[in-house]
């Protein structure tokens, strides 16, 4: 769209096409109309609500929260609003958004109306230049941006100011985001309350959700009075009735039978979809087995190459493929309004995550099924993520002192040196301590502002025990004896929750679980087959020298292990069910079962080695001795392969606390392991390839110095074993 180009008679901008845009609420509504109808269509007009919240954007220039059911036109409250106060000359509107997928979909929305819309994210780092110098000759309607983007140094201090300053209207988009009470808390998001306290007076500022409870919407409604604390934030909240739906549930024995069932009865649903399942693996596994049956399918997961997500969001909305496989990653703002199912093979956490994964389907749609094939497993699984919960005061003090002892800025690899956390947590923890104004990130990593910091005891409990009853809401729902619909409104605070008379329990009519005999025993062969690599380390951490040990860069070739074999990863549907239970911390430590280690036999028999191994080595354990020692010893004979040996802890005290990062478990395993005497000898003797025998691998890092003291003995080649290997 066009920018306005001069003034009428009163002073006031005028649109190009000749209307004033100062005249009265009926005169804005129409205009207001004009707008959808070139951004929806012809047949289409505002509802109520998203009139109130046009009204209370570009007449009144207030904050408002919008929380609607997903498909409802809750973007097209903002692009509408948009164009109406760019008609006033106001700046670009600018949409915190927290996907790529969902960027890309409002983008195509917006110049179907004729809006100009640019995005700045990770993906487009050399177009910036460009967009900001669009933005600042007024050729940019509306710049989307993720919130991670809100605190990348250069953006925050350069960009950032001058492009609030000018904004014409903010937008939050998926504004549950912003409460750590909220199923989806992300810390970029809180940044935001920083950016809506330091915009300039008049500044209109939307946030929008489908997914909120009454707590949520609270928070979140007064986290957006930031900066303008005189005015109440409005709150327009609808019903969450999804009249296109039919939620089922279909409780199966155990994997098979729920890969069976999904073999036989996925054909037969209509239209092209989506399988959600829990975990990386599972996502994989699944869309596999699918394709052996002549199925077309993808796997979409967060370990997806971007070029290849793009493709199969491409395939998904073409009909072109039955189904996506996918984990969470095929999140917030995927828009296809004929999506025909949503299935989930394992039930996500919260009936709330729930209700947000299945609202993607049937939006244009009068039928869609959402069929929930919960697994006895699930639990375990949600434990096995359940370590992302903020770290215990001890490490957050101990972070700060670091950052404090420093002289200069930390990176986040640094950091790993000294805070015993992995990446991914450490990182999430720091952008809890940079909102909460204890740290910033600068050029060249992190540092600390001096500022008073509380470790909120209290809250922190409180979240985590919302997040206790959110997963018992969700096996209740597996066992609802009343209307499923209904159930997960009231999990969201809809005031206007009732039976819908669509779904399993108000109708009585239940999918069948009787699967044929053929789908049955494809399924069992799929899942019983072993073997997952396991990637061998390439690169030392960063900052090893901090902890005494030169170590940096490359690892070199003589000293690297190969590819390796595991049974499975532990969070597969198939053998990573047994796997989990085997090498739970509570299990006792048995020699390996038969069915176990004939799954390692057949992993060996598939490895398509450059030179079959000639000796077994085993890993010390101070857990499983019993188990790794006759594996190993198992595996020799009947390979006909020399058992070297044992690796050796210098000593059971060195070894201590198992550490969870790469540089501190590297420097303890680095610290503990050393290569006997009469196995070095040994290594020298057999003069072959080494199979390396362990229980379980996670950080890779034990595999990597025993790897690395077995080539210095002479080794030409080590290749790790395992049990177990960790999984997404």
């Amino acid at each position: 769209m066009a920018t306005p180009t001069h003034d009428g008679p009163t002073g006031a901008p005028v649109h190009p096409e000749g209307f004033s845009v100062t005249g009265d609420e009926e005169s804005l509504r129409e205009r207001a109309e004009e707008h959808l109808r070139a951004l929806a269509g012809q047949d289409t007009q505002l509802y109520d609500d998203q009139w109130r919240a046009i009204r209370a954007l570009v007449f009144e220039h207030r904050r408002a929260l919008v929380v609607q059911r997903t498909g409802w036109g809750k973007s097209a409250v903002y692009f509408v609003a948009s164009a109406l106060r760019r008609a006033e000359g106001s700046g670009p509107t600018v949409i915190i958004s927290p996907l790529l997928a969902l960027m890309r979909n409002q983008i195509a929305a917006a110049e179907r109306a004729g809006i100009g819309a640019r995005t700045i994210n990770s993906s487009n780092t050399t177009a910036w230049q460009e967009i900001y110098a669009d933005i600042t000759a007024g050729r940019v309607d509306v710049l989307l941006v993720s919130p991670e983007r809100l605190n990348n140094p250069e953006f925050r201090d350069r960009v950032l100011p001058e492009l609030a300053a000018g904004a014409g209207l903010v937008v939050i988009d998926e504004a549950h985001c912003v409460s750590d009470w909220g199923h989806d808390f992300r810390p970029d998001y809180r940044r935001i309350r920083s950016l809506l306290h330091d915009l300039p007076d008049g500044v209109p500022v939307l946030a929008t959700t489908a997914t909120a409870n009454e707590r949520v919407t609270r928070d979140v409604a007064e986290q957006l009075r930031a900066g303008a604390e005189s005015q109440d934030t409005l709150v327009l909240r609808g019903s969450l009735e999804r009249e296109s739906l039919r939620l089922a549930v279909v409780e199966l024995p155990d994997p098979t039978a729920r890969l069976s069932w999904l073999a036989e009865h996925l054909p037969t649903i209509p239209g092209s979809g989506i399988v959600y399942t829990l975990t990386v693996g599972a996502a994989m596994e699944t869309a596999r087995f699918l394709a052996e049956q002549g199925m077309e399918v993808r796997a979409y997961t967060g370990q997806t190459e971007p070029e290849e997500r793009r493709q199969a969001e491409d395939d998904l909305l073409s009909n072109r493929v039955k189904a996506l496989v996918a984990t969470s990653a095929l999140g917030m703002g995927f828009d296809k309004p004929d999506l025909g199912f949503v299935i989930h093979l394992g039930a996500p956490q919260s009936p709330i995550s729930y209700y947000q994964q299945v609202g993607r389907a049937g939006r244009g749609v009068d039928r869609a099924e959402v069929i929930l094939l919960p697994g006895r497993e699930d639990v375990q699984i949600w434990e096995y993520f359940a370590g992302l919960s903020f770290p215990p005061e001890e490490t957050v003090r101990q972070t700060l002192e670091v950052l404090a002892a420093a002289e200069e800025p930390m990176s986040v690899a640094r950091l790993e040196t000294r805070v015993d956390l992995r990446r991914n947590r450490l990182e999430q923890m720091l952008k809890v301590l940079d909102v909460d104004g204890a740290v910033r990130r600068v050029r060249g990593g992190w540092i600390t502002t001096g500022n008073p910091w509380v470790y909120d005891t209290e809250r922190y409990a409180a979240v985590t025990a919302a997040r206790e009853r959110e997963q018992q809401a969700m096996l209740d729902y597996i066992g609802a004896p009343n209307c499923r619909m209904e159930f997960l409104r009231r999990q969201l605070d809809d005031p206007q929750a009732e039976p819908c008379g669509r779904c399993d329990v108000c109708t009585g009519e239940y999918w069948p679980t009787e699967v044929a005999p053929n789908h049955r025993r494809a399924a069992a062969e799929h899942l019983d087959r072993p073997g997952t690599p396991i990637t061998p380390r390439r690169q030392w951490p960063t900052g090893m020298d901090t902890l005494g040990l030169r170590l940096s860069g490359r690892i070199k070739d003589d000293l690297r292990a190969a590819e390796g074999r595991a049974l499975a990863r532990l969070t597969d549907v198939g053998w990573g069910t047994e796997l989990r239970r085997r090498l739970a911390e509570d299990a006792s430590d048995e020699p390996v079962d038969e069915r176990m280690f004939q799954g390692m036999i057949r992993v060996l028999a598939d490895w398509d080695w450059q030179e079959r191994p000639v000796g077994v080595v085993a890993m010390p354990s101070l857990t499983r001795p019993v188990l790794i020692t006759d594996l190993a010893e198992r595996i020799a004979r009947t390979g006909r392969l020399r058992f070297v040996g044992f690796l050796n802890h210098r000593s059971e005290a060195g070894v201590g606390p198992r550490r969870h990062n790469s540089a501190l478990r590297l420097q303890q395993v680095y610290n503990a392991l050393t290569l006997g005497e009469e196995t070095a000898r040994s290594i020298t003797e057999v003069n072959g390839p080494i199979l390396l025998v362990d229980d379980y691998t996670d950080t890779g890092w034990s595999l990597t110095v025993a790897a690395a003291l077995l080539r210095r003995a002479g080794a030409p080649a080590v290749l790790p074993l395992t049990l177990g290997t960790a999984g997404g």
